[in-house]
């Protein structure tokens, strides 16, 4: 692995602050985004990563000691996210647990309900959105759904909520607004 990192180029728009700042970032995010840490670190050259390195050591840590707690905590989430998964999924029981499952969807961060989408599956027989309309109805299934779409492909989810706002006879600027706010707000 040491051997492929020194083959890497040197990453032609380096900010060696921006990418302390980012890793720093998701380090400290309720959820685990090591998706972006593992970008920034591979795309970047052995000169580069101990640039990073250095720009980190201003947060008053080493940044090979901070992403050790961080690859610890993330055995630990991935535990967690397996267990949101299988719990609400209906396993070894009949129907949705809902009570479970709002308590996931309210207090979990956007990445770590992305994790429980992509595992749900695994453990049901349906994907997350199929489980949604087959338990729970309502207003609730409604908030579900719109969750889970922007949760899985947040940019489709906001190009179809702009489209249904758009069409028609007349268009509420209110509605256009508050759904461009929101997609500014919803992005990682």
């Amino acid at each position: 692995m040491i051997i492929l990192f020194r083959l890497i180029k040197a990453y032609t728009n380096f900010d060696a602050d921006w990418d302390a700042l980012n890793i720093e970032t998701t380090i400290k995010t309720k959820g685990v985004d090591e998706v972006t840490t593992i970008n920034i670190l591979t795309n970047r050259s052995n000169d580069q990563r101990s640039d990073i390195a250095f720009m980190y050591q201003r947060t008053k840590k080493e940044l090979a000691s901070a992403l050790k707690l961080e690859e610890q905590r993330w055995l630990c989430h991935y535990e967690l996210t397996d267990q949101d998964s299988r719990d609400p999924s209906g396993v070894k029981r009949e129907g949705t647990d809902v009570p479970k499952w709002i308590s996931i969807m309210t207090k979990q961060s956007m990445c770590y309900l992305q994790k429980v989408c992509e595992r749900y599956k695994s453990y049901s027989h349906y994907d997350v959105l199929e489980s949604i309309k087959k338990e729970v109805k309502g207003d609730l299934e409604n908030a579900f759904l719109n969750l889970v779409q922007c949760i899985q492909t947040k940019s489709l989810y906001f190009a179809d909520q702009l489209y249904d706002s758009m069409k028609g006879n007349g268009m509420c600027n209110k509605v256009l607004i508050r759904i461009m706010d929101s997609a500014m707000k919803w992005t990682c």
